[in-house]
């Protein structure tokens, strides 16, 4: 897929094509302990409690979102409370993406890895600390 230039913002259904794009290339095994994920792309993320739940003033601050409860918190005994979803909030990936250099599908997976990753328990810690070493 071509990545995306000045003249026209990549539009909410480029968006979730991209983030297609990205989650086919996570490897199936991943995948398959991931049925129940729901990947979502929203423009914003507008919840005030959740905002304020981490910290964060602006919405443009918060390029993705993990919402459920991780694989590493769950047990068989566990009442199903429906799927569990990654956010992709558009403007604020956009405003990185203008930014950062890196092309907009890497940022996209870079932000659905990161939110994926949450899904199997790593905290934002974790997550930096495999990415140092890496």
């Amino acid at each position: 897929m071509t990545d995306w230039h000045a003249a026209k913002p990549p539009s909410l259904d480029d968006f979730e094509q991209l983030a297609a794009a990205a989650w086919s290339r996570v490897p199936v095994e991943f995948r398959n302990l991931s049925k129940d994920l729901v990947i979502r792309v929203d423009d914003l993320c507008e919840d005030e409690a959740v905002l304020k739940d981490l910290g964060i003033e602006s919405p443009f601050d918060l390029t993705g979102l993990y919402h459920g409860r991780d694989l590493a918190h769950r047990s068989v005994g566990d009442i199903p409370h429906g799927p569990n979803y990654v956010f992709l909030y558009r403007l604020p990936i956009l405003a990185e993406w203008a930014e950062s250099g890196v092309t907009l599908g890497d940022l996209i997976t870079n932000v659905l890895i990161h939110e994926v990753a949450h899904h199997f328990g790593f905290s934002d810690d974790d997550i930096a600390d495999l990415e140092r070493g890496a």
